[in-house]
């Protein structure tokens, strides 16, 4: 799932490379904040992941029922591809609040514009992945997923070149690169998925008034939880593009640590997901807390190594990512906080992993809200004098705040004998 995850902000980089490397980086903070407008949904609609994943670990504890097992398959992508062509329905409503939002230059909207009018082409297909990938770690068939996501990101990036630097496409032709990408995912995704089902057909009793009332509380849940999670990082670019064009590029490459970061250090909570679920499935709680512990080492392991390669090689990265030098010189001194995020943020993907294995979803939800009101904006607020870094130093707390309310509530439902519920 690390080797998975990690080609996704490796994708993440060559856009960002090949925006950077244009003439304006007013089409760099276009194209970003162009992508930020469809992945805040696609990341508010995590929830469709989380739930897969869960539901598909706990299935699979289950003496492996397939039964079971292929009813949230089908449930999880049918939800999936409603919410995808809603999106697609609602493009120009969506688009328009993404541009009042982020109160761009007229020069800067019409880049953002440019972007999301062919990528937005791409969510029907983005949802029904979320759901797809889900189920696929909950099944713990993480090697097809690596090689899905490897096949995607490696045809996307090709893609980007092709369109770009061969077609001369500009902002569309990265979009475009996109879209190409997430059909090719989805269409293997639910080729291996139907797979592993066996031939088994979806019921209507599946899709009934009592299975609605339970997904749509724990997707509901899980909703909420990723709203107050998506406000606080599009806060974070929507301000930053408010201090002007170079901090809103500036914060573009500095994302770039981030995901590269989360989507890291989420291989490992994917996999305690799975495990966690599986062995919330079988009822043993002795192994929950064995393989939160198990996680938490290789969890801690990892952010060690990512901070001491971004201490060494930070100003190498930033220098891949823009030959623009005063891009290059705004984003230097953020270096330092860039050190600390794996350091600080591990424990929160973790803790996520293994309430998402639980399919704790209240849990996961409140925590997240009180780590939003509670510490990121109060903090912002508290640095906001420091301008652009007050937005970074608002996310460190964030993180803390999430890792250390769920590492305590776990710690609590232990002792209390109430890990999984009943």
């Amino acid at each position: 799932m690390i080797l998975a995850n990690v080609t996704t902000p490796l994708l993440g980089l060559v856009d960002t490379a090949v925006m950077g490397h244009m003439d304006s980086p007013a089409m760099l903070a276009g194209a970003s904040i162009g992508a930020l407008i469809l992945t805040q949904i696609y990341w508010v609609c995590g929830f469709l992941r989380m739930s897969a994943t869960g539901l598909s670990a706990q299935a699979r504890g289950q003496a492996e029922n397939t039964v079971s097992s292929a009813k949230v398959f089908y449930q999880s992508s049918a939800m999936a591809l409603i919410l995808g062509v809603m999106v697609f329905a609602l493009q120009y409503p969506v688009l328009t609040a993404g541009i009042y939002l982020a109160g761009a230059s007229e020069q800067v909207s019409q880049y953002i514009d440019a972007y999301f009018s062919v990528r937005v082409w791409g969510a029907p297909a983005a949802m029904l992945n979320l759901a797809l990938i889900g189920w696929l770690v909950g099944q713990q068939k993480t090697r097809a997923v690596m090689a899905i996501q490897i096949v995607g990101n490696l045809l996307n990036a090709g893609l980007d070149f092709f369109f770009v630097l061969g077609l001369d496409m500009s902002v569309q032709g990265v979009a475009l690169a996109s879209v190409f990408a997430e059909y090719t995912m989805a269409l293997l995704a639910a080729g291996v998925a139907l797979k592993m089902c066996h031939g088994i057909r979806p019921h209507a009793r599946w899709f009934n008034k009592a299975a609605r009332r339970i997904l749509f509380k724990l997707n509901g849940d899980m909703l909420l939880r990723n709203l107050a999670l998506q406000l606080c990082l599009a806060f974070l670019t929507l301000q930053g593009a408010r201090y002007g064009e170079t901090a809103a590029a500036v914060n573009a490459i500095l994302m770039q640590f981030f995901v590269l970061i989360a989507l890291g250090l989420d291989g490992i909570a994917y996999a305690v997901e799975a495990l966690v679920g599986e062995a919330a499935g079988k009822n043993q709680r002795e192994q929950v807390i064995q393989q939160t512990w198990r996680g938490l080492l290789w969890s801690s392991v990892f952010a060690v190594l990512y901070a001491i390669g971004f201490w060494l090689f930070g100003s190498n990265i930033i220098g891949l990512l823009t030959d623009l030098p005063t891009l290059f010189e705004a984003a230097l001194p953020y270096l330092p906080l860039m050190i600390w995020l794996p350091l600080v943020g591990h424990w929160c993907f973790l803790f996520d992993g293994v309430f998402v294995g639980l399919t704790r979803s209240g849990a996961m939800r409140d925590t997240m809200i009180f780590s939003a009101v509670g510490v990121f904006f109060p903090l912002w607020w508290l640095f906001r004098d420091s301008g652009n870094e007050a937005l970074w130093y608002a996310l460190l707390g964030f993180l803390l705040a999430r890792g250390l309310s769920l590492g305590g509530l776990l710690v609590w439902l232990n002792h209390r004998h109430r890990v999984i519920a009943s």
